[in-house]
């Protein structure tokens, strides 16, 4: 399976994404994954009602700003209020196998994880996320595949890494087993995407 290439427009809100997920690494764990659960939902919904990407992260701000205002006390009401405004009905679209973002998550998740683990299966799971395509039970999945086989992984690892000259290979191992999760959760939601739900 190949993944299709990133558009500029995705690469721009990658970007963005990976930045706040650096800037915000102080913040409490709880707080900062509310902060970047909410920035993707903002911008996922900013994006269905076909806003330009590059406009949303201008309107967004600075990611070191977002942060700041999360130290002061919570994360800024405005990035909330799109969740609270539905957007205007659209005619319901007849089943699809998704569309860019949706193909970007399944290719993080996959081919990202091989070349950038760690980063890109948390890109594509954030951008899973605040998709459409997928009921929260898959959306579930995925994350508990990623996440569960990264700290399966981490576990593994340290064993292995307990015995004499074997850190390379708890390395090659956590990499595998990590990878290994992340890559079933992709296929997980590109199955769904190629066999949609009903409208």
């Amino acid at each position: 399976m190949t993944s299709a290439p990133l558009a500029h427009t995705d690469t721009l809100v990658l970007d963005y994404l990976a930045a706040l997920w650096a800037q915000s690494e102080d913040l409490d764990p709880g707080l900062r994954d509310d902060l970047m659960t909410t920035v993707a939902d903002y911008i996922a919904v900013r994006r269905r009602g076909l806003d330009d990407p590059a406009e949303i992260i201008r309107r967004l701000g600075p990611p070191e700003s977002l942060v700041a205002a999360c130290h002061r006390g919570a994360i800024p009401v405005h990035l909330r209020l799109p969740a609270l405004i539905a957007p205007p009905p659209a005619p319901a679209p007849a089943p699809t196998a998704g569309g860019g973002v949706e193909y970007t998550a399944v290719g993080l998740l996959t081919a990202g994880a091989l070349v950038l683990p760690g980063i890109a299966p948390v890109a594509g799971l954030l951008l899973s996320t605040g998709s459409q395509h997928w009921t929260p039970a898959q959306k579930t999945m995925a994350w508990t595949l990623t996440v569960g086989s990264g700290a399966a992984g981490l576990a593994f690892a340290l064993i292995v890494a307990a015995l004499p000259g074997s850190a390379a290979v708890a390395m090659v191992m956590l990499y595998l087993v990590a990878s290994a999760g992340s890559i079933a959760a992709g296929a997980t939601l590109m199955n769904a995407l190629r066999h949609p739900r009903p409208a």
